[in-house]
């Protein structure tokens, strides 16, 4: 009796095995591949350079009032980005100079960018810078550079010099304790100065007074 040792009739035959086999150069996957990493390096490259897009402009190292001159020492790099890149025009770029002869035209806080808008030319008219040795009793605290004040002297009945500008103020810390007198030096036209110092003359002992305008 033999015994049919192949496959029986009706029983299935298994399909042959598939071995992978890496796609060709022609093979459309390899090339949605490529274009897939390669958007992802166009789009990173794209945010990187936006997340660098920023400028770098002058801001104050401190806080100046009005009037007083803008000066090298008083002014720090910031790098910022502008949302409108128009804004640049109202500031001053670091990678220039700022011009020569600028006052400040209002206050300006430590930090805050030097706006085009709060500066202007320095006054023309030639002046004095005036040194004051004032009682620091008799002082305001807040008086700085770029302050308003009116300077009266005693046993006047108005002020010798009304409306001058602070150029220099150093606080009483600062080499002026041993004399006991603070220095506050103003700024005050040639014919002006030569009236103040014709009226000091004139009296004995003058205790000066400082009077600052808000």
């Amino acid at each position: 009796m033999s015994r049919d040792l192949g496959n029986s009739p009706g029983t299935p035959v298994p399909p042959p095995a598939l071995r992978a086999s890496r796609p060709g150069w022609r093979d459309p996957r390899l090339w949605l591949g490529v274009l897939l990493i390669a958007g992802s390096v166009v789009l990173g490259a794209r945010l990187l350079a936006a997340a660098d897009d920023t400028v770098t402009v002058w801001g104050m190292v401190a806080d100046r009032g009005s009037g007083t001159p803008v000066a090298a020492a008083d002014l720090e790099v910031q790098r910022v980005r502008f949302a409108d890149g128009a804004a640049l025009e109202h500031y001053f770029p670091a990678d220039q100079p700022v011009p020569e002869d600028l006052v400040l035209t209002r206050e300006v806080g430590a930090g805050e960018l030097l706006a085009r808008s709060a500066v202007g030319a320095a006054d023309d008219e030639p002046v004095l810078e005036v040194p004051l040795a004032v009682d620091p009793q008799r002082v305001p605290p807040g008086v700085e550079a770029g302050s308003v004040v009116d300077v009266w002297v005693s046993g006047a009945d108005r002020p010798a010099l009304s409306g001058v500008r602070v150029v220099a103020a150093p606080s009483y810390d600062e080499g002026f304790a041993v004399s006991g007198t603070r220095q506050v030096v103003v700024a005050v036209e040639d014919e002006r100065a030569a009236d103040f110092e014709r009226a000091l003359g004139k009296l004995e002992d003058p205790v000066i007074r400082i009077l600052q305008r808000s």
